[in-house]
């Protein structure tokens, strides 16, 4: 089995600000039964990492965080029959702990990566990728011919979204909060883009669609969009709240659902707990992704060392696209 060997990661010992994440030398323990070692390449940056870093999803402490990277298997636990040391892999999963140079964790959330798809590039789409998988697919399977309401367009699920939509046949309109951001939106697919702190989005909506408004939105803002999401839904629409980049959505009593909508507050966790569910969702990523269909865009690379920097810049807005801590 060998002995522990050092790596290094970024730990938070209380929950806070960006200055609460801090580079250590940390063990990684040899693989347990079902276990694998990783040595990695890239480490994607999620705003789930944010509600980790201030508590807002409470977590034991001191505690690693990051939710997804890609790398090569380094050592192999008994009775994990998928992989092999050497073998490129990437993953999206809990328990949080990807902001590391090297790290053992459960076999069972690991994909193996295709030669056609670098590491950068396998750390920037697995999560965005496989909720873009669920959100599209899943959680409302879209039809060719829809219009969809889509926020924070250019964001890092939102380009991948963009291009998945337009592969679809789907017609999107996009919320973004820039001149820049719109016109990165369309170039990746979005059909109508609204500037949300500048014009009326429900409005926007119903001169888009001639009145007809939209059989779904997707919503990871939160408390700033949720009350025009649910304005901009037809009769039995879905409101897909996936996220509260702006601060969680206030309660809401059921009157507010209008007789005749929904709403939904999936996460991608419970989607990939099963590995079959795993393997199908990401051999479709995989397809899109290869195919060239949807091309991860990765505008921001940080140091793994920098990664209160890359969580400044995230919460700011600054970011668009994928962006990658490297170790």
């Amino acid at each position: 089995m060998g002995t522990k060997n050092m790596a290094k990661a970024i730990r938070i010992e209380q929950a806070g600000g960006p200055e609460a994440l801090k580079l250590m030398e940390v063990d990684v323990a040899a693989p347990k039964a079902g276990e694998v070692t990783l040595k990695q390449h890239a480490c994607g940056l999620n705003y789930i990492d944010v509600y980790f870093r201030t508590g807002a999803y409470p977590l034991p402490m001191p505690a690693t965080i990051g939710m997804e990277a890609a790398g090569v298997v380094t050592a192999v636990g008994s009775g994990v029959s998928h992989l092999k040391v050497g073998d490129r892999v990437a993953y999206a999963s809990q328990p949080p702990g990807a902001y590391a140079t090297d790290r053992t964790m459960s076999a069972q959330h690991l994909v193996k990566l295709p030669k056609s798809i670098d590491f950068d590039t396998g750390a920037a789409m697995m999560l965005k990728g496989l909720t873009v998988q669920y959100l599209f697919r899943r959680t409302y399977k879209l039809q060719k011919g829809q219009t969809i309401l889509f926020h924070a367009a250019a964001g890092g699920v939102g380009l991948i979204a963009m291009q998945w939509a337009k592969a679809l046949g789907v017609t999107v309109i996009g919320t973004v909060g820039s001149e820049e951001k719109a016109a990165l939106a369309r170039a990746h697919g979005c059909d109508h883009t609204i500037l949300y702190n500048k014009e009326n989005i429900v409005e926007r909506v119903r001169e888009i669609t001639k009145g007809a408004m939209v059989p779904v939105v997707y919503d990871s803002v939160g408390k700033d969009t949720f009350q025009a999401s649910m304005d901009c839904l037809q009769p039995f629409g879905l409101m897909v709240s996936f996220g509260g980049a702006s601060g969680p959505v206030p309660p809401m009593p059921l009157t507010a659902l209008k007789g005749s909508l929904y709403v939904t507050r999936p996460s991608l966790f419970p989607h990939i707990t099963k590995r079959e569910n795993l393997d199908e969702m990401a051999a479709d990523l995989m397809k899109m992704v290869s195919s060239g269909k949807v091309k991860i865009k990765i505008d921001q690379r940080f140091a793994l060392a920098d990664a209160a920097l890359a969580h400044q810049d995230l919460e700011a807005r600054k970011t668009t696209g994928s962006t990658i801590l490297l170790p």
